[in-house]
């Protein structure tokens, strides 16, 4: 495969359409490398496969010598993008948007060079500007324009309230490929509009406009919804190997093939192969174990992929709840009265980094075990006792040592 061919595979919308082949020429010409851009706002801290499609390709221009610029929101997560919901998302604290920024950048070099790299905060230019100056860059807008962004324009026809300082936001990012003179601006098909708006913006500036091009969304593990942590159908990229494994192995059938394009690394021959294979009548669950172990070697090690594999078939394919392996819990570290804890505390206390409401909901649909005895009522007071097992969710195991 060339290198153009191998920068298109899997891309959902590049605008204008040849505009990669004329910017590589163009490179070329120039004896330069293209500025390729990727924002994000640091709006949550944890990055999942969803954002691996995005990374992935970045590290293909990065691997032919291209020079990747990530630009972090430090500026518009303060204000809060809808991207594409009915309502605005909440704006950050500055020491929400730092906490978030640090770890982003730690996970992103999971996947591309973060020393190659170059890392700049938009807040760097856009608190500097006076208030005639964002009057000015506002000029170059039209409202129409910013109707076309087609959650503007449902709100709008539906008379749902549409504030202010969201449409400014498309604006503020299009603003950012003009300070740092982007040739190419990546992100997914739900920020098609605030790219092109980079676009425009270059135009008034009487720049090359920068191209875009918008990788397809990953679903998440509901197999509707793309994937979000806000909707908690994520693999996170820092997810221990037996976790990922283990969710893999959740996908609803109808995504096997949407994870074998999106967030294996097999080559275009092995994935037909495999796509094959499942045509001709194979067990999906053999599939996804491929698709669960590649998935792990590429965040983790071929070894670990192995070993969670194994996990997976020795706690899951043997339906014996006694022969599970379970993660064994000090008493002593749960912080209860009188020795007594409500389900619902507990099950928060084991299962630290997960909100409250999704452990309820875990419990109250019967997702939550203890001895083997299903318990759907949160309040419900459990004794701490030595040898209590306790399974939340498919594949979370517990004993009280």
């Amino acid at each position: 495969m060339d290198n153009i061919s191998k920068l298109k595979e899997n891309v959902a919308i590049t605008l204008p359409e040849n505009g990669l082949e004329e910017k590589l020429k163009q490179a070329h010409q120039e004896n330069r490398k293209l500025i390729i851009k990727l924002g994000f706002d640091p709006t949550a801290p944890d990055l999942h496969l969803g954002h691996a499609v995005v990374l992935k390709k970045l590290k293909q221009f990065q691997d032919m010598g291209h020079q990747i610029v990530i630009l972090v929101g430090s500026f518009t997560a303060r204000i809060g993008d809808p991207t594409g919901k009915n309502k605005s998302r909440k704006p950050l604290s500055v020491a929400d948007v730092q906490h978030n920024a640090e770890t982003y950048l730690k996970q992103l070099s999971q996947i591309i060079d973060v020393e190659k790299a170059e890392i700049v905060f938009n807040s760097d230019w856009l608190d500097t500007l006076s208030f005639s100056e964002v009057i000015q860059l506002l000029s170059k807008v039209t409202v129409a324009q910013l109707m076309h962004r087609n959650d503007f324009n449902k709100r709008f026809t539906e008379n749902t309230p549409i504030a202010m300082h969201e449409l400014v936001y498309p604006i503020l990012q299009g603003y950012d490929s003009v300070k740092i003179k982007a040739d190419i601006e990546m992100g997914g098909t739900d920020q098609l509009f605030n790219c092109t708006m980079g676009r425009q913006l270059q135009e008034t500036f009487e720049m090359n406009p920068q191209i875009v091009m918008c990788m397809p969304l990953l679903r998440g593990l509901d197999g509707k919804e793309k994937m979000s942590k806000s909707l908690n159908n994520i693999i996170g990229l820092t997810d221990e190997p037996n976790e990922m494994f283990g969710k893999t192995m959740s996908i609803p059938d109808s995504l096997i093939s949407e994870f074998l394009d999106l967030a294996t690394d097999f080559s275009v021959e092995e994935k037909k192969w495999i796509d094959e294979r499942l045509e001709a009548g194979e067990n999906p669950m053999n599939i996804k174990k491929i698709i669960a172990k590649n998935i792990i070697s590429q965040y983790h090690n071929p070894e670990e992929a192995e070993q969670a594999e194994e996990f997976f078939v020795n706690q899951f394919q043997n339906k014996n709840f006694e022969e599970k392996a379970f993660e064994p819990v000090l008493i002593s570290e749960i912080v209860a009265e009188n020795n007594a804890i409500s389900l619902l505390d507990l099950c928060v206390q084991l299962k630290n980094g997960e909100s409250k409401s999704a452990i309820r909901r875990l419990i109250e649909s019967g997702a939550v075990q203890i001895n083997d005895e299903k318990i759907t009522e949160p309040a419900e007071n459990i004794e701490l006792k030595k040898h209590t097992k306790i399974k939340i969710g498919k594949r979370v195991f517990f004993e009280l040592v």
